[in-house]
């Protein structure tokens, strides 16, 4: 599976923006999708994840209540909504898949995609 991310790019602290996940190489569907971020001189951390099918989805405690992830599977296409931005939430995000289930951890997953810049100005 080859995956791209994008999306991503500046924002005021409060705003929003959707980042997608697109796949190729073969179908989405049956794969966990999750995304992770990066901030400069920090290790990746999970945000949320989202099982194949949609039915289940987990988030990290600094996403809750604020971002949304989603996935469209005839668009092969994997979603995070990120609302009432703040400038801790500058990173670089990632997305990624494997067929574990709802995993929260980098190793967990097997399929990235190269990343997108998210910068939050306050």
């Amino acid at each position: 599976v080859q995956l791209q991310a994008f999306g991503g790019g500046l924002a005021q602290a409060g705003g929003s923006l959707r980042l997608s996940c697109a796949a190729s190489g073969r179908t989405f569907n049956g794969y966990t999708t999750g995304w992770f971020r990066q901030a400069p001189g920090k290790e990746r951390e999970f945000v949320a994840a989202i099982s194949w099918n949609g039915g289940r989805t987990s988030y990290a405690d600094s996403a809750k209540g604020r971002f949304t992830i989603s996935r469209d599977n005839a668009k092969n296409t994997v979603y995070l909504r990120m609302n009432s931005l703040i400038p801790e939430d500058t990173a670089v995000y990632y997305c990624a898949a494997d067929r574990r289930v709802l995993g929260k951890s980098v190793d967990e997953y097997r399929y990235w995609g190269q990343g997108t810049q998210v910068t939050v100005s306050s």
